[in-house]
Formats: structure tokens, sequence, C-alpha cells
């Protein structure tokens, strides 16, 4: 049986007739990742979201599965060490979606910057070493002013005094999200959107299960389940309260992000770039192309509006063009000249004195990070011993605190109510995966109790649909898709976009092809767009126009044209295969 809203009434009938041994509540990464682990585990697995899979959160992302070099100016060692390790473990299971990328940092000589040369000398090299990047193409250099302006001709060159380059990665979010979801499907895991928490019930005071209304249809019904999982982002205070015994105080404090779009004439870069504001809050900005499009952002401020439909506002908008504007002068970008842009929430632990890991938060001066530099070439010239090095710290005041948006943090944090609810809270995206594990360890406690007992997965070779080949077999992969693809006549950007869309899951297109002709003929549509459409109604459970144009194919953000040119084709298919009213999937 496909993964599709054609099955939609046997799988609320599985919900209903099923006791499972988990259930999620919540269809965004964390839970797309407990979800595939839980399944792979030969668990009964069950997930519900209240709106399309990753709309919430894990679609509105910088699209980066990001190391944070920022962070070690912060001195969150740990931090990123786990995660530049773990940007290569999500490539490892989804080969085909994190890309890896060099990333330009311009540094400028200018009050309130966040790094010296010195220090993002200092930085990119301890970024490496925890990264395990040696010798070779993704290897850290240290640019000069005239190799910065080399690679970004556009900058403003005032100040400008050299620049770094470093390795991250580009990310598709909700990609990642439906292809972790594809392959719980595959396990038998019973996969459910648009049906959303409404309360939670309890056998012998222990939760056994959650009541649950279909936003479809608005039937309400009980999902019964051994364990609950609350994975909803920043719902996950809402989904608490639930829980009647659960009197935990409220621990999110949402803040947003917004990126805009504009045509890559009006801002081109050949590659993802990350510079400060320059308005000394302490802000960075990424600078990313995307096919003929270049996006930016972001903002980061507190958040108390609908959580379901955060928007980019005129002050967002002015505050993101106005850095951009001082940054690459020749840009000159206006309200007018924005193509879309999308508004997304991170869901931040409120305490901002936590960090990643539950230390205390601590951030380290420019003063301070130049000393610290100083002590450890000491110590490696063996001109300081250890001990002199440690009585040096212990006399240094090195941390400072600042409860900013900016310097919240970005760790998760799992708690178990007394009623055994199972919540994950916080993280970033990167993160995910061992979040994941984490609420993996706590579901197979409770479960002993019920007399289950599963060993634990390697989550980190567990690969997800799309991506079954490996890392050093990707532009092998690729072409041998690409050719698959060449009886049909499509343009090679076009063949290009399906294959890095659908990964090793390319071939499957084909068995739609005589439909998908049917549709091309009927209404005059392009035929990787029919081919991309049908493929995700019967493999990704898409429901309505904006599940296809924005959380699939980021259609609607990058090739706005396309969209206005074949919108109501679309539209006609998607209704036909779906036998809806345009209404209801518009």
């Amino acid at each position: 049986m496909g993964f599709s809203l054609k099955q939609r009434v046997e799988t609320i009938e599985g919900l209903k007739a099923t006791e499972f041994d988990v259930l999620i509540i919540g269809g965004g990464i964390t839970g797309a990742g407990i979800a595939h682990q839980a399944s792979a585990s030969g668990l009964k697995t069950a997930l519900i979201e209240m709106q399309d899979f990753s709309e919430g959160t894990s679609s509105r992302s910088t699209k980066l599965v990001h190391g944070g070099i920022r962070y070690l100016k912060q001195f969150d060692i740990d931090v990123v060490s786990e995660t530049v390790k773990e940007r290569a473990v999500i490539q490892q299971i989804a080969p085909h979606i994190p890309i890896p990328s060099m990333m330009v940092m311009p540094i400028y000589d200018e009050a309130g910057a966040p790094f010296s040369m010195l220090e993002i000398e200092t930085a990119m090299e301890l970024y490496d070493n925890l990264a395990g990047v040696k010798d070779g193409q993704w290897q850290h250099r240290v640019l000069s002013r005239e190799e910065t302006i080399d690679l970004l001709p556009n900058i403003n060159h005032d100040k400008l005094i050299g620049g770094g380059l470093y390795l991250d990665y580009r990310n598709n979010d909700s990609r990642l999200v439906i292809e972790h979801l594809k392959s719980a499907h595959k396990n038998q895991a019973v996969l459910a959107s648009y049906v959303k928490a409404i309360d939670v019930v309890y056998k012998d005071e222990r939760i056994n299960g959650v009541k649950v209304e279909d936003q479809l249809t608005k039937e309400i019904f009980i999902v019964r389940s051994k364990v609950v999982v609350n994975a909803t982002g920043p719902w996950s205070d809402l989904v608490r309260k639930l829980d009647d015994v659960d009197h935990t105080p409220e621990q999110m404090r949402l803040t947003k992000g917004v990126h805009l779009v504009v045509s890559q004439e009006k801002l081109p870069v050949k590659q993802p770039v990350y510079f400060d504001t320059g308005l000394g809050d302490g802000r960075m900005l990424f600078v990313l192309p995307q096919g003929g499009k270049t996006y930016f952002g972001t903002t980061d401020t507190d958040y108390q509006g609908d959580l379901s439909q955060p928007l980019p506002t005129q002050e967002d908008a002015d505050y993101l063009i106005n850095i951009i504007n001082t940054r690459f002068p020749e840009a000159r970008i206006t309200l007018n000249d924005i193509e879309s842009s999308w508004a997304g929430l991170r869901p931040l632990l409120g305490n901002a004195d936590v960090d990643y890991n539950g230390n205390h938060r601590q951030s380290v001066d420019d003063e301070n990070f130049n000393a610290l530099d100083e002590l450890f070439a000491a110590y490696r010239e063996n001109r300081k011993t250890r001990t002199e090095i440690e009585q040096s710290l212990l006399q240094m005041n090195l941390f400072k605190q600042n409860n900013s948006p900016s310097n919240l943090s970005r760790g998760s944090q799992l708690s178990i109510s007394p009623s055994g609810m199972i919540t994950i809270a916080g993280g970033k995206l990167t993160d995910f995966r061992q979040m994941a594990t984490e609420v993996m360890e706590a579901v197979r406690e409770q479960l002993l109790n019920h007399q289950i007992n599963i060993p634990a997965i390697d989550s980190a070779t567990l690969k997800v649909s799309g991506g079954e080949f490996e890392v050093e077999d990707y532009h092998q992969v690729i072409n041998e898709q690409l050719e698959l693809l060449k009886s049909l006549d499509l343009a090679n950007e076009e063949a290009m976009w399906l294959v890095k869309l659908f990964g090793s899951n390319t071939s499957a297109l084909l068995k739609n092809l005589d439909k998908a002709n049917d549709y091309l003929n009927k209404y005059r549509l392009p035929l990787h767009l029919v081919l991309a459409l049908i493929y995700c109604i019967e493999e990704e459970a898409v429901y309505d126009v904006g599940d296809f144009l924005v959380r699939r194919t980021s259609l609607l953000l990058f090739q706005l044209q396309i969209v206005e040119a074949f919108v109501d084709g679309l539209l006609a298919v998607l209704a036909e295969e779906l036998d809806l009213t345009t209404e209801e999937i518009s």
C-alpha cells in the first residue's frame, strides 16, 4: 500500500483498531526520526500530525545542516563537536539530501564584529579538527582581503580585512522529513497527517492513548498506545497541558526566523555566505544561492502569535533588506524585489542560562578569547605546563551571560511526566537523530513494564528512502537516475530537479508515465511537474496544493514563475487524483 491520502480511510481505521507500542505526536523532523527508529526496531508505531508533515517548523529553516561555527565564539566546544560530526552522519543516512558546500565568511574591522582574523583562523582550525576534516577540498582556508573580494565581488569593501572559507552542508529540510516517514511507512508504521491530539486518556493513572480529531472529517476517536511521545516542537507546552498530572512550568521560548527570496540577478552569489549584521546586535545572516534565486535570513525575535502561521512583517523585511544593502551595496533591494518569503519558529528552551547539554550558558568576550588563544598556543609550544594553564583559567573572568534570543539555548531536553508521557523539546534540526535516539531509550525503558524488550539499533547507519546508497556513490547514482530519464526528452535542468528531489526513488516516477502523459495533454503541463505530482500523491501523502508546492518541492519558494504558469493544471490533477474539489485542496 502506498503512502497516500488515497488510503486515508484505511489509515484512520488502523489508528482506531490497533494498540500501538509507541504513538508519536508531531510530524516534524524529530517525530519523523523517532518513527523511523521505532518502526525499524519492530515496534508497532503510529504518528499523528495536525497539519501536513513538516509544516510547523521543519520546512521553515535556513535549509542547512549547520555546524554552528559562531558557537565557538561562545566557547560551546562540546556543542560544535557534536554538531559537526552529526552533519556527516545525516549525509550517510540520507546522501541525496545534505550537500557539502564551502561557506564564505567575510571579516570586517568594525566595532562589535564577532570575529577578528585571528579569531576566525583559530575557530576554523578547531572547527575542522572537531569535524575530522583533514587535507583536501573541504579543508578551511583563511582568505586575504583580495581573495574575499574575488569570491564576493559585490561585497562591501569598506573596512573589509579578509575572510574565512569552511565546510558546511546545504539541506532540503522538508525532504529530510518525508524520506524518514516513507521509510517508517515501509516498516509498517501508521502515519496520519491532519489528525490533531486534543486530549489524553489513562489506564491505572498511566497514559495509554490520545483522543484525536480528524481535521478533514472532524471525527473524534481514541488512539491507544503503551507509550506516548510528545515531539511537537513549538506546541510541546500545549500538548503537555493535555496531561492532567503534568504540572511542569512552561519551558518554551519561541523566536521567529524570517527568510526572503530575490532573483539571483539582484543578489548574485556563487556559494553560501555568512556574515554579521554590522549592527552590533550579535546576529549573523546567511545569503544562499538556490537555482536562479538567492535567499537570505534570518531574523531572531521573540514570538507570541499564531503558532500555525507565523508571517514575515514589514519590520522583518526592512531589517533584512537594510543589512543586505549595506553588505552588498550594488544590490539596492527593495520590498518590490522580494519574490517569496517564509517565517519559522525556533522551539528554544526558555532558560537562557542553559546550553545544548543542560550546562550553564556561557560566552567569551573578545579579550578573553584572544587570551585563550595565546594560552593554548603557549601550551602547544611547551612554553607553559597544563598546571600553569589551569591556574591562568581560574584567574580569568571568562564568562558572561546574555539573554538575547540569539544567545538562547539551541539544546534539547527530554522529560517524562508522572503519567508517563515522554516530551522532547528544544534542539536544532541537525540534532534530530540524536534526540530521536534519546527518546527511544526512554521508550525502551517504559516498554519493559509491558514485557517488551527491544535491542537498541544503530540509527547512524539507518538509511532513509531515496538515500539507499553510499555517500561516495552519490555522483554515480545521480548519473544512473538521469540516464533512466533520458528517454523522456526532458531538459537537463528538469531531469536534474527530479533526481535531486527523489534520489534513488527517481526510477519509481516512470511507472506513472502513461497517466502523466494523459494529464500533460489534458492540462498542458510540463512532464517533469506532472511526474513529480503523481509520485507525491501516491508515495508522499500530499493532500493539498501547499503540501506539494511548498513542502515536497519548494516550487512556491524558488520557482514562483513556474507555479504561476501551471498552478491551475496542477490543482486539476490533484483534485482528479484524490477525487476532491479544487476548493478542498487549495
